[in-house]
């Protein structure tokens, strides 16, 4: 249903499992960026309604989350420490910001939006592999039920976030950038899923 093209490195949950409280705390990063996504949405294309709405309520539900993570912290003696760099969100961001082209207003508008669309839909595709890892793989019962728990919100994230790029993304072929940009994902994981971070 993701359609990603390389799946994470199954090493990956053993590095995660070493340190615990730096997964937690970048993932609690990643959510309540996920909010402010939400939110910068909202602002920026506030002329579609329903899309207002459903920002809403995702801004709402990875408030939610990263209340979760955090208490999920506090259960266990961690403590939230500073956020960290995501470079997998920046690579991803700047192969869409080479995609912007110039032209009509209207049409740098359209163009913007569907890679804004197409941004957060591929790290809510990515995030929920790496929740359904975790889920299957991690030596830890409690965490395990968790990410189970977590996953099919971004699931349904993914397919908010992309369903908005095709129904608003006129005159631009959605599923053939959208094709494009799975396979530049592919290659960035090459590289990531080597440590102990969300998309690291």
């Amino acid at each position: 249903m993701l359609g990603l093209k390389l799946p994470t490195d199954p090493r990956w949950v053993n590095i995660v499992e070493k340190n615990i409280e730096e997964i937690l705390t970048d993932h609690a990063y990643c959510e309540q960026k996920a909010a402010s996504n939400a939110i910068s949405v909202i602002v920026k294309y506030s002329c579609y309604p329903d899309l207002v709405q459903a920002m809403t309520a995702i801004a709402q539900e990875e408030m939610e989350h990263f209340g979760m993570v955090h208490e999920k912290m506090i259960e266990r003696g961690l403590k939230l420490g500073f956020e960290r760099k995501d470079p997998y969100v920046n690579d991803l961001a700047k192969f869409l910001k080479s995609k912007n082209s110039g032209g009509p207003l209207d049409k740098q508008f359209t163009n913007r939006f569907v890679n804004q669309m197409m941004f957060a839909a591929m790290i809510e595709a990515r995030s929920c592999e790496r929740f359904r890892i975790l889920s299957e793989e991690i030596n830890d019962d409690d965490l395990r039920e968790f990410y189970r728990s977590l996953m099919e919100s971004e699931a349904r994230h993914y397919t908010t976030f992309l369903n908005f790029a095709r129904k608003y993304g006129e005159d631009i072929d959605v599923e053939a950038r959208w094709q494009e940009f799975l396979d530049f994902e592919a290659t960035l994981m090459e590289k990531y899923g080597k440590g102990e971070t969300m998309h690291g």
